[in-house]
């Protein structure tokens, strides 16, 4: 039994990639599949780098996912997804997984112009530089840590 659903979930995977759902072409998330789990290479793990980048990366973190409303300030709860903090961290680490040097260190050095006074804040609110209450946040201070310590 255990062999059949790991076909099924392996099979599930390949049919989907590389979106994340029928629903969202890309999703924060999937940067799991990357790092720790290292389940996607290839010309999949290119694609969702790239939708990750283009798509998702602003300017105090990157979205979870188009028309994300969670921390949403826009009264029609459209094009004001939060900005994640630690995907930035997230993305120096896949990169620096990959050997792309250069990359990780972009990644990183925006990762380190998140921090405030109190630490790695959960999220900064769309296009602002105020973080959310949940600041420091262990989640994004780890996902730095390990950043920072993979990489210098």
């Amino acid at each position: 039994m255990p062999d059949e659903l790991i076909t099924k979930g392996q099979q599930t995977l390949s049919d989907l990639l590389p979106r994340e759902s029928e629903t969202k072409f890309c999703d924060l998330a999937q940067l799991s599949l990357l790092y720790p789990y290292d389940l996607v290479e290839g010309e999949h793990a290119e694609t969702i780098l790239e939708r990750m980048e283009y798509h998702l990366a602003r300017r105090k973190g990157v979205l979870r996912y188009k028309n994300d409303e969670y921390y949403n300030r826009n009264e029609d709860g459209f094009s004001e997804e939060a900005e994640w903090s630690f995907g930035f961290s997230w993305l120096a680490i896949v990169h620096h997984e990959r050997g792309e040097d250069k990359q990780a260190q972009k990644w990183l050095k925006k990762a380190e112009r998140t921090i405030t006074d109190q630490g790695v804040p959960e999220l900064y609110y769309a296009n602002t530089d105020k973080p959310n209450e949940n600041n420091p946040l262990g989640w994004a201070e780890s996902m730095l840590a390990v950043a920072l310590a993979k990489i210098q």
